[in-house]
């Protein structure tokens, strides 16, 4: 730390009480100045040869025969007098980053210029300031944050601006320039470590990290935080990124938990204050901050209730680098008031902005001046980022689901944002689907049909598909499904059944390209839709499970017999028959199961993914089967 030594006398200043300060000399004082609560018996020559501004105030005190000089008012209060005091008599006295400011701005209270005397307080201390407090890294953030307390005084005197400008010319400089110590604790360097690098027994210098600054800017209070990136960005030296990790760095030291995504309420005001300004420092272009940043900032923001301009503005980015995510972040609490455990609405915005990037529009929503200078035009959304952002919702929607109080629309609706996105598999949704259903067991059947339309059966995987079978809170005509595009799937397995040939009633259950029912004879009985959508018996269900665990014995077999005779055509031929002949078995004992006949006819109401219905039927404990002849 810089420093500064003047005067060469000793200090003779002495104390009586706590309240009375003197200076013990031969000659008795002569006047008796008030700075607050403490009273100073001092000289008037001195002071009066150093300081205008006690000349007239002792020539008002003269004229009204009044011995003591009233100084309420004085920045820095009794301390700083007293070092302007201590100057007077030429007594030593020490200027440090720490008292700089305050001896400057009582020096310029008390007017003590060149034009009273040369090389007066006012003078040196500019010189000090200029020649060594300013050309210092940390004197530089010492000497601004001793200004709060002495403002508006080292604003009109340029000591705040000229700090700020100081620090900004450091923080710009080539990181391989920089000379001076600095604070860096987050990722310490290995000679830090007590570790030192060496190149052919030689001691290899150490590079300077890009942000090497970050640590030391987040000591400053929020206002001079915001000027010096203000100015840093304006100069445009330091890269996004390095701005990005400045903003985060500040969050997590100045917002209580913010690591763990939550914010202490006990003094709202400065922590809105500090959310909505980290929000408007955000560098403009994407990927500058990570996603995991923006969200928890965002969480933040509505806990503490922020501006809508700056939570929207959080919404629109984190939607352009959504696959970044983690469900973990995207679990933001519910604002006050709503029943619900998370705040899904939110959510859902973010997802319409990542779908919306592709489009080439923006939503409909108040925009800063930046962002309109910066209208994006339509941008390629790779199948990558598609299928992470699809296995991301999948994962949340599992964790909301545990949430009884929400909506099945909402539940609806988020899932299909993301429905023409490419999913190799659909387990993750399923598992969504199938707690939701756990936790919703008062659902109308026409809302569980819809939820189950939001999966494709066909691409849940063999453990998925064991699952579901057995899964008695599934729709009847979901298990079917199921179970017919497992048998697909075995018969196109090496050495066994073609696809097998159903019968009409179930035919008319299962999905067609188009996203209509196979149609059948209707000169047969059939089931009502009633029986389809509902959700199968014990029974029922103990049928199903045992057809499918001959399926996959009976593959198993086919497995070890084309281990044993790969070149033979007669044990493929046979292998055929056999997967044909499970086939029928499977589902003529299912429907001997339901009861039905041979065909059936149903109208256009299958499972498929995409497809609605907004019947509303009301769910029934019943289990018999009411059949009608069409």
């Amino acid at each position: 730390m810089k420093f500064m030594k003047l005067g060469s006398k000793p200090d003779s200043f002495q104390t009586n009480g706590n309240d009375v300060r003197y200076v013990a000399a031969e000659l008795a004082t002569d006047i008796i100045i008030i700075v607050g609560d403490v009273k100073f018996y001092l000289h008037k020559f001195p002071l009066l040869s150093k300081s205008a501004r006690l000349q007239k105030l002792a020539s008002v005190a003269n004229e009204e025969n009044n011995a003591e000089i009233h100084i309420g008012d004085i920045p820095g209060g009794s301390a700083s007098f007293e070092l302007c005091g201590k100057f007077c008599y030429g007594m030593k006295v020490t200027l440090n980053a720490y008292n700089v400011v305050a001896a400057r701005c009582a020096a310029e209270y008390l007017e003590m210029h060149e034009s009273v005397e040369k090389g007066n307080l006012v003078y040196k201390i500019d010189v000090f300031l200029n020649a060594s407090i300013l050309r210092s890294w940390k004197d530089s953030i010492i000497v601004l944050q001793t200004t709060r307390p002495l403002l508006p005084w080292p604003e009109d005197l340029k000591v705040v601006s000229r700090c700020i400008d100081s620090i900004t010319s450091n923080a710009s400089i080539d990181p391989s320039k920089v000379e001076w110590s600095y604070t860096y604790n987050r990722k310490k360097l290995p000679s830090e470590n007590g570790i030192e690098p060496q190149w052919n027994g030689v001691k290899k210098q150490q590079a300077v990290p890009k942000d090497w600054w970050v640590e030391d800017l987040c000591e400053l209070e929020i206002d001079f935080f915001k000027r010096a990136i203000l100015a840093i960005k304006t100069k445009g030296r330091v890269s996004n990124d390095i701005i990005g990790e400045a903003l985060k760095s500040y969050a997590l030291k100045k917002l209580p938990s913010f690591s763990k995504g939550l914010v202490q309420a006990n003094d709202l005001l400065k922590y809105k204050s500090l959310v909505d300004t980290i929000v408007l420092l955000l560098p403009i272009e994407s990927g500058s901050v990570p996603c995991t940043f923006l969200l928890k900032l965002l969480k933040a923001a509505i806990l503490l209730d922020c501006g809508e301009i700056g939570k929207k503005q959080l919404v629109r980015r984190i939607g352009r680098q959504l696959e970044e995510a983690i469900v973990a972040d995207l679990l933001i609490p519910a604002p006050a008031g709503e029943i619900v455990l998370y705040d899904v609405d939110v959510i859902q915005s973010i997802v319409e902005e990542f779908v919306m990037q592709e489009q080439g529009i923006t939503s409909d929503k108040p925009m800063s001046e930046e962002e309109l200078l910066e209208i994006r035009s339509p941008t390629f959304i790779s199948d990558t980022s598609k299928q992470a952002v699809a296995k991301l919702v999948d994962g949340y929607l599992a964790e909301v689901s545990k949430d009884r109080n929400l909506p099945s629309s909402k539940f609806v609706a988020l899932a299909e944002s993301v429905s023409g996105f490419p999913r190799p598999v659909h387990d993750r949704l399923y598992r969504a689907i199938d707690t939701y259903l756990k936790e919703h067991p008062a659902l109308s059947k026409s809302e569980r049909k819809k939820i189950c339309r939001l999966m494709n059966c066909k691409k849940l995987s063999v453990d998925a598909s064991m699952h579901a079978v057995q899964n008695e809170r599934l729709p009847l005509r979901v298990v079917v499904q199921v179970l017919f595009f497992e048998q697909i799937r075995a018969s196109k397995a090496p050495n066994t059944a073609v696809k097998p040939d159903l019968p009409g009633n179930l035919r008319s259950l299962l999905p067609r390209e188009n996203g209509g029912s196979h149609g059948s004879s209707r000169t047969a009985t059939t089931n009502t839709e009633e029986d389809w959508d509902s959700v199968p018996t014990i029974e029922e269900l103990k049928v199903l499970k045992g057809e499918l665990a001959s399926l996959k014995l009976g593959s198993r077999r086919s497995l070890k017999t084309d281990e044993k005779s790969r070149n033979s055509h007669e044990t493929a031929a046979a292998a055929k028959v056999q997967g044909t002949l499970a086939t029928k078995k499977i589902f003529a004992k299912l429907w001997s199961s339901k009861g039905g006949q041979d065909d059936s006819s149903t109208d256009d109401t299958s499972g498929s993914p995409g497809s609605t219905n907004k019947e509303e039927v009301k769910s029934t404990p019943s289990r018999n089967r009411r059949y009608s002849v069409s």
